[in-house]
């Protein structure tokens, strides 16, 4: 297919033959941010100059400042600025991994948001998913305009300003699809998409200078369960208007064919508890799930079993998408929680939390024996409605297998259609890519692996190979005409939240914990006189998760000996300093440890001087 650009010099199109060899570009890294370079140019400036210098300039650079959501899954956070004003698409979160020790969630680093604060002029979001949502109360202290998106978003955002006692300073406006919004020198237009939550939308962000159309997360379902496909007819006609650049998601770039409808999850629930006869039902799903949630509602209804919620999140989504309209549920078919002890077995489906096997959800609860309301046993059919997020397949076979040991009977994803992904597959992103038609392409929402195979699908669909940007976090790219981009560094990154701390967790606090969880801590305790130096008692040698002080007592003598000699040599020496000795203290020990046990734990000297 040959792929025609828009000379905007003048008016006339410029051809690209599908095998003529366009300039490649090589990709330099640089304090994590992607700079993209060409290869004639072997100086080091974080700039690049495409196609046709002499095209003419936009009157105000459009630029796209990337914050979150790319090389990763989460955490997504855009801005996008043109004539000083600014716009702002989702806030999200990321959940830790197994290096973050203690941390809660991860959400993006503010800072550039926090200089560019007065430019600001309202945040949409695509949808009610954590990893879009999740950040934004913590944003919303950082800076106060008004946030734009679908009843429904609102509502589950609505729920977390409450929690954090915001409700009443944040503006809340509700727009629906083909709803228009004019901020400044913005038109913000919303687009219908199908996902694996109701409500969700694409952007098209329309400028002087072009259409900017960022899909958020989506799916082609042309059998959706609210009744509402995706609104291709207005891509296309976007495509046909001229979009500057698309945005779009990439999370199953690796995937081949089209994502199946949700409406196919419903026929195999329908198979599946009919097949558990007898048998006590638990479904655990993604809470804001609603379409999911809605099905098993449908079919426990027809088998005239009643529904339990168990998770605080799901109980919350229920909640607010019944008030909202988003689910429809028969009178009395959901009971408490409580009351399951009222029914039989083949009376109840329980849903729950827990498909991603995360520590404090109610499922893993069950499987492990410490949910104060549920008991699993023999007589329990258990269906995990997910797919494991990449880095939680462990964490998800543990449940299984712990459920497994219980006596349940346990269906998962692979073994029978119980999930589909709410992101689209290669044909869908290449049939949304040649609607558009978009100059430039960049590829969002996924890890590098993803990004770079969404970024071959371009090319394949007719993008010009150096109009196709690759971009990290901290990433702005800025479009000084229709022909020519520059791409520079920002300040990104992560921001740990630990309880009610946020961003007082960093890089030094992790590697410590990670220490003390490998080798453990010692503390070594001594006093001192203060004019003499001289050692006055014993130390004292205490050990938190390094070995067994009884069974130990060798060791921990000939380390009291080490110490003591440090602190007879410390009172014979002219010069003395007390961090100085600390710092011996903890030379020696460490020294000392790693001979005898090849171990090296964290070693805190307390020294008082009387």
């Amino acid at each position: 297919m040959n792929n025609q650009k828009q000379n905007k010099d003048g008016g006339g199109v410029k051809r690209y033959g599908k095998f003529q060899k366009l300039q490649k570009a090589s990709v330099q890294k640089s304090s994590g941010t992607q700079r993209v370079m060409q290869k004639k140019s072997p100086s080091k400036q974080s700039k690049r100059n495409v196609h046709n210098n002499k095209a003419v300039n936009f009157s105000s650079p459009v630029k796209i400042i990337f914050l979150g959501g790319i090389n990763e899954v989460g955490k997504n956070l855009t801005a996008i600025e043109y004539n000083n004003e600014m716009i702002i698409i989702d806030c999200g979160l990321s959940f830790p991994d197994a290096t973050m020790l203690g941390v809660d969630l991860v959400i993006p680093d503010f800072t550039f948001i926090e200089k560019h604060a007065d430019k600001i002029k309202g945040i949409f979001i695509t949808h009610g998913h954590e990893d879009h949502i999740g950040g934004l109360t913590y944003l919303l202290k950082v800076i106060n305009v008004p946030v734009y998106s679908t009843k429904l978003t609102l509502g589950l955002i609505e729920c977390k300003l409450r929690e954090a006692k915001m409700i009443s300073k944040v503006k809340l406006n509700a727009i629906k699809p083909k709803d228009k919004v004019k901020l400044g020198g913005f038109e913000i237009e919303a687009i219908h998409v199908n996902h694996s939550i109701p409500d969700a939308l694409a952007f098209a962000v329309k400028c002087k200078e072009g259409i900017i159309l960022h899909t958020g997360d989506f799916k082609i379902d042309s059998t959706p369960i609210d009744g509402d496909m995706m609104d291709l007819a207005r891509l296309g006609q976007l495509g046909n208007e001229g979009v500057l650049c698309l945005m779009s998601d990439s999370t199953n770039a690796e995937r081949a064919g089209y994502t199946p409808s949700e409406r196919k999850v419903g026929e195999s629930f329908e198979n599946l508890f009919r097949k558990a006869g007898s048998r006590r039902l638990i479904v655990a799903t993604f809470a804001s799930n609603i379409h999911r949630v809605q099905q098993i509602i449908n079919v426990a209804a027809a088998l005239g079993r009643k529904v339990a919620l168990s998770g605080r999140s799901l109980e919350n989504v229920v909640s607010i998408s019944k008030e909202l309209g988003y689910l429809n549920v028969p009178d009395g078919i959901i009971i408490g929680i409580d009351a399951i002890k009222q029914y039989a077995d083949d009376e109840l489906v329980l849903i729950t939390t827990g498909s991603q096997g995360e520590p404090m959800s109610a499922l893993t609860r069950m499987a492990r024996s410490d949910h104060r309301k549920v008991s699993i046993g023999p007589n329990d059919y258990v269906i995990i409605s997910a797919t494991p997020i990449p880095g939680n397949e462990k964490t998800v076979a543990n449940v299984v297998n712990e459920l497994m040991k219980l006596g349940a009977y346990v269906v998962y994803e692979k073994m029978y259609d119980v999930h589909v992904s709410g992101h689209a597959c290669q044909e869908e992103q290449k049939l949304v890519l040649g609607l558009v038609k978009p100059k430039y392409f960049i590829p969002v929402h996924g890890e590098q692996k993803h990004l770079r195979k969404h970024a071959l699908m371009g090319e394949a669909m007719g993008v010009a190979s150096d109009h196709i940007i690759m971009v990290s976090n901290g990433t702005e790219v800025t479009f000084h005409s229709a022909e020519r981009y520059t791409c520079e560094e920002v300040p990104s990154g992560n921001v740990y939240v630990d309880g009610y701390g946020v961003g007082d967790v960093g890089s030094v606090v992790l590697r410590e914990r990670k220490l003390l969880s490998e080798d453990g801590v010692i503390v070594v305790a001594a006093v001192i006189d203060a004019s003499t130096g001289y050692n006055l008692s014993e130390p004292e040698i205490y050990s938190r998760g390094f070995v067994y002080i009884k069974e130990s007592s060798e060791l921990f003598s000939e380390a009291k000996e080490c110490v003591i000699r440090i602190l007879d040599r410390y009172a014979d020496s002219k010069r003395r300093d007390i961090n100085s000795l600390k710092g011996k203290i903890k030379d020696e020990m460490l020294k000392f440890m790693y001979e005898k046990t090849k171990r090296s734990p964290v070693v805190i000297p307390v020294i008082q001087e009387i």
